[in-house]
Parts: structure tokens; C-alpha cells; sequence
């Protein structure tokens, strides 16, 4: 999650889509119009802070990750909490989904 975290903060944007699950709502097929909109993301939110609240296994031995991100989107804040999952994929763990909390 960190990783992933700072790889959207400097916009890193090829390590964001390879550590997305193509099983995950957020992969899509069309790379380079996927890649555009993340670094869109990327240059429009300044990633302000990252503070995880928990992790661990889930029965199906998806891995999960409680965070809250802090963000800003000019003066908007964009913050959120979310409980990621990530599943094994060519060799790393890779983003599945998120559910936001409150």
C-alpha cells in the first residue's frame, strides 16, 4: 500500500498499473488511455500523508489494508479511508479493490 501510495505521489504511473490485479474493477485493457488518467491523478492531487490503521489475511488469503489517505485537489480536500485487498499476481501483490470506510 505505501508503495503504491508513493508511486501516485511522484507519478510513477507504470508501477501503478503493474500493481494493479487485472481481476480489480480499476484494470482496464486500453493501457494507454488507463495511463493517461492516472497520471491526470497524479499531476491534479497533492498526496499530503498515508497513515495505515491495520493489515492482515482475510479467509480467502486475500491480503487487506486499513488506511486513510490524506489528499488535496487544488483546494478541495480529497481525503479517504479505505480498506484495500490485494491477491498474488505474477509474482508480487497486486491492488484488487478497495471498500471506502468512515
Amino acid at each position: 500500500m505505501r508503495s503504491r501510495n508513493a508511486a501516485y505521489a511522484v507519478g510513477k504511473v507504470d508501477y501503478v498499473l503493474a500493481t494493479t490485479h487485472p481481476a480489480g474493477p480499476h484494470w482496464r485493457a486500453d493501457r494507454a488511455a488507463w495511463a493517461r488518467d492516472v497520471r491526470g491523478f497524479c499531476e491534479g492531487t497533492d498526496f499530503e500523508g498515508l497513515v495505515v490503521h491495520g493489515f492482515g489475511v482475510d479467509h480467502d488469503g486475500a491480503a487487506w489494508v486499513d488506511f486513510t489517505a490524506t489528499l488535496k485537489q487544488g483546494v478541495v480536500d480529497a481525503s479517504f479511508r479505505e480498506r484495500s485487498r490485494f491477491r498474488p499476481h505474477e509474482g508480487r501483490w497486486a491492488y484488487l479493490e478497495g471498500t471506502h470506510r468512515a
